[in-house]
This record gives structure tokens, sequence and C-alpha cells, in this order.
């Protein structure tokens, strides 16, 4: 254990004074003396707790219910439990594993609008009733196996302007949904509320204004339809990164507009969402070890128009391989096309020249490249490390083994005073 630094029970404790980020460089220099220079990854917990007084203080009318999916590290959600958040599950072992922390079914939203029967059937021998759906099919099988069901009818935003548009999979067109809710009263079935996603990576605050002037629309032919909707989900869709445009706070601005509008205190509806980047994004920080390099010679000559300082383009360029890729904690990188940004963790010297560099993992697949494009970098060593940060979101929960590379373990870390 590095210095300043006490474990217990699996989780490290450190001294006032050392941070995660100085755990990580210790473990970088004990790690370089053996050739065993394993990928990992380090958690801080503690940025766990920032984060959700953050959302508190943007959203103080809406209740957290941290997205599984996201990172589902033990340590991350008993952390998550002991704050108070709720939880967004999607399958069986998702409601499992909160479960078994001890978790209120009543904290805990089945939010997956496609569920298998036996998932649902599960759902109902544990208590958690408040699930959500967006088709008619659903409302036959929770009539059948789950008739106490709290049904959230999930509607479609407009989502183009996101990163990932979830609506081309989830969601109920409006016209849709008076069918809907006339089948869920027809079938005894008691929907109380309506959710939406205006999908991760949001670009465009104003996809919020939109989805909460629907999800009224659709209370209201709820309340005609004879159901007491009583909850509204905004979803996720919130930035884990601070650099990130809009930002979660110009975000909240607009949201909090519209729910004072629409869904205004005193209402009797109770609001919350399902962030996952938004807490998880900056917990993480991943160690990579360069294992192999290549030297590309080119022909051609430097490009002084290079926005990067003093790059020598088109003379040579370096591929470096790395014991951690787009199968282990890069995967949901590559699916969103975001360029991760590594950091040396070596003293360089601002004279020396930058290169066209490419960054690949370990395994036999060419598909396996961590930068779609060239980055700047100099010229580094077999051996040499590279870190990267915000590393908690779609990284654990993403990781395989292909090719027989182990899944990195992650220390998860939090200063004493916080334990």
């Amino acid at each position: 254990i590095a210095a300043g630094c006490e474990e217990k029970n699996g989780l490290i404790l450190r001294e006032e004074g050392v941070s995660a980020l100085q755990f990580l460089q210790q473990k970088i220099q004990e790690l370089s003396l053996s050739e065993q220079r394993d990928s990992f990854l380090v958690a801080d917990l503690g940025e766990l707790v920032r984060r959700h007084r953050g959302f508190l203080r943007a959203l103080p009318r809406v209740t957290p219910f941290y997205a599984v999916k996201c990172n589902n590290s033990p340590w991350a959600l008993q952390t998550l439990k002991n704050l108070g958040t709720g939880f967004d599950c999607a399958s069986q072992g998702e409601l499992e594993q909160v479960l078994e922390l001890g978790v209120p079914a009543a904290r805990i939203i089945y939010a997956n609008p496609c569920k298998q029967t036996s998932h649902i059937q599960f759902a109902a021998s544990h208590g958690v009733r408040l699930m959500t759906f967006d088709n008619e099919g659903e409302l036959t099988k929770v009539a059948k196996f789950h008739p106490t069901a709290s049904m959230v009818l999930r509607i479609k935003t407009e989502d183009s302007e996101s990163l990932a548009q979830l609506s081309e999979k989830f969601g109920a067109p409006l016209e849709s949904c008076p069918c809907l809710l006339e089948a869920a009263r027809a079938l005894g079935v008691a929907v109380v509320g309506v959710s939406f996603h205006v999908g991760s990576g949001c670009q465009n605050s104003q996809t919020f204004r939109r989805a909460i002037e629907d999800a009224h629309r659709v209370f209201e032919m709820g309340r005609q339809e004879g159901h007491e909707m009583r909850l509204l989900d905004i979803g996720g869709g919130f930035p884990g990164n601070e650099s990130f445009v809009p930002t979660f706070e110009e975000m909240a601005e607009v949201i909090n507009s519209s729910l004072d509008r629409h869904f205004p205190e005193g209402s009797g509806v109770e609001l919350i969402a399902e962030p996952g980047k938004y807490y998880a994004m900056s917990v993480c920080r991943a160690a990579v070890n360069i294992i192999a390099k290549r030297e590309v010679v080119e022909e051609g000559g430097s490009d002084t128009s290079s926005p990067f300082f003093n790059l020598v383009y088109g003379s040579k360029r370096f591929m470096y391989y790395m014991n951690n890729g787009v199968y282990g904690s890069f995967q949901s990188f590559a699916l969103e096309k975001i360029e991760p940004k590594p950091i040396v963790m070596k003293k360089i010297s601002s004279e020396l020249p930058v290169y066209p560099c490419s960054l690949w993992g370990p395994t036999c697949d060419n598909l396996d490249k961590i930068t779609q494009d060239d980055i700047p970098l100099p010229e580094l060593d077999v051996g040499d490390w590279l870190m990267f940060e915000n590393m908690g979101a779609y990284t654990v929960t993403l990781t395989s083994t292909f090719n027989g590379f182990p899944a990195p373990p992650v220390h998860n870390t939090v200063s004493r005073e916080l334990r």
C-alpha cells in the first residue's frame, strides 16, 4: 500500500493530504520496479460525495436515481446508498446487486421499457413496483406477472442533437400515448407517471424543455383516462465532464424553469432523474503502460500550419501499443467517438519535438484503436506510463476479457475523514 494509505476490507483509506492522484503516482512507481506493469484504475469515492452535493444544489426538487449500468462497482453503489440516492436498474442482475446492498425496493425504478418475463417476476417477488413501459405488449406481461406494479410511461424525445440517440430504441410517440393509457386501464394496470431520456451526451439544453412540455401533455392524458399521475422521471443525459457544452448547470437552469412552469411545487408530483455519467465519470483515473512501439517513416516535410507547437508532421510518426484498450476500459470512447486525452506520467522537456501518434490496445483486433485521429506526443519509450482522467463512466461495466486480457483492477480509495 502506498505511503499515507491503509487498506481495510478492500477499501484504501487515504490520510489527510494524500490525494487519489498521488496514490496513482505512487502505484506507478511501485509497479515500475518490476516488469509486471499491468494497467489499473484508481477510484476516488469522495468524488461521488462532491457530485451528489452538486446535483442537489443544481436540481433541489429532483431526487437522483443513479443509473447502475454506468458504473456498478460495489463500493460506488454502497457510497451512493449511504448518500440516500435511489437506483435506476435495467435488469434482474442490477436489481439483485442493489437489493443485496439493503436498498429498499421503494428506492428503485426498473427503468427498462422492454423486460424479460422472468425479470418482471423477480421484481414482483422482491417488491420492486416502479417500472417503465412504452408498448402494449409490456402492459400485457405486467398485468399477468406483476399486477400491483406502478407503471411509468416512457415517451419519445427529440434527441437528434445527442451523441447517443436513445429514442431510436425506446419511447412511445405522443400520438400513441392515449391508446397505451386506455389499454393500461382496461388491463387494470396502474400508470403513475411519465419518463423520458434526452439521449446520452445531450448537446442542447432546450431538449429538456420540450420533453418536459410533452410529459405535461401526457400527464393530462393519463388523468383524463383515470390514472393517478404522480411521478415525473426526467431521465439522464447529464454530462460528467466539466468541459462539456452545455454544462450541467446550464441544463439545470432550463430544467428548473420548465419544472416550475409545468410541475410547480405543490402540484403533488414527485420528480426523479437517472444520472449516470454526471456522478461516475470523474470518479476514476486509468493508468496504462506502453508495451510496444512502432516508428513509421513517411515522405514529406514539416507542416508549418499545424496547430501543434513544434510538430514534425509528415517526416515520422509513432504507433504506441498499450496494455488497455477498446476491449478494456475504452469501449465507451469508441462507441461515442470521443477522443481520450493521455497525460504522460514522466517529466518531459517542453523543448522536445512532438509527433503524430496513434494509441492502440493490446488485442489482435485492428478495431482496438483508442485514438481515431493522430494526437501530438513526444517520442516515448516502452515501459512509459500514460494516465487518462474521467474514466469512471461505462468503463468497468463494459470491460471484457477478449483475447485473454484480464480486466484492469480498480483500487477504490477514500479520504479517511470521509470514511
